[in-house]
């Protein structure tokens, strides 16, 4: 059942990203994966991690022993995730920041009564430590990296089930998002796109806004979105 649009000078609902977007985590992230593939005796190239930005915990895997050299057992990458989510699990707990703009953004966003998802690639274990940071009040549903059966970004399909799980058309919602694969899964569900790049440049394109950061995001900068939904 399609949600009622509570303004029709806004947006159907405003979809978010997490690492990068809302949370300054990326560089987290840096931390377990560079010491993990230094316990395999390597050194993290820089086009690796660059690469790993906005994805998913497969690609992620299969680009550190790749790095390695390594053809990783199932055992192998349990291990793997297991010590890196163990360390970003810690790392979350404590030393998790916003980056510019985003609680500002994400308080105008819920006072402006639209509905909201949070669309992340990282999973829901992590997830859940960093919506206590966030805050939960802020979305109606979330989605995660392992409950999209393995379709993460770039592909669309974590936008499509946050719309469909919203009740509302994809093409009529807003995205934020902060990376080459998180924009490029957000335009192909049909979502105009609001960039804030934050490791990596976003090139501009189709369904693309690109802002310097969320200052300044609020109800009056979604209502200059609408025309491009319709």
């Amino acid at each position: 059942m399609p949600s009622q649009r509570v303004d029709p000078a806004l947006p159907a609902a405003v979809l978010w990203d997490m690492d990068g977007t809302l949370l300054d985590s990326e560089k987290l992230w840096d931390i377990p994966l560079y010491e993990f593939v230094e316990r395999l005796g390597f050194t993290l190239a820089a086009e690796t991690r660059t690469a790993m930005i906005g994805s998913n915990v497969p690609t992620t895997m299969a680009l550190l022993f790749a790095q390695a050299g390594i053809e990783p057992s199932a055992d192998d990458i349990r291990e793997a995730v297991g010590w890196i989510d163990a360390r970003m699990a810690d790392l979350f707990a404590t030393d998790l920041r916003f980056r510019p703009g985003a609680p500002e953004a994400l308080r105008a966003v819920r006072a402006a009564g639209l509905p909201t998802a949070l669309v992340t690639s990282t999973e829901r274990p992590l997830t859940e430590i960093a919506l206590d940071v966030i805050g939960r009040e802020f979305f109606d549903v979330t989605v995660t990296g392992d409950e999209v059966d393995g379709r993460n970004k770039p592909l669309p399909d974590p936008y499509l089930k946050a719309a469909r799980l919203l009740g509302v058309d994809p093409a009529e919602c807003v995205a934020v998002e902060d990376s080459p694969t998180g924009t490029a899964a957000a335009v192909a569900a049909g979502c105009v796109t609001v960039v804030v790049p934050c490791e990596v440049d976003v090139p501009g394109g189709e369904r693309r806004v690109l802002r310097e950061s969320l200052v300044g995001f609020d109800a009056d900068a979604l209502r200059a979105l609408v025309p491009a939904t319709r």
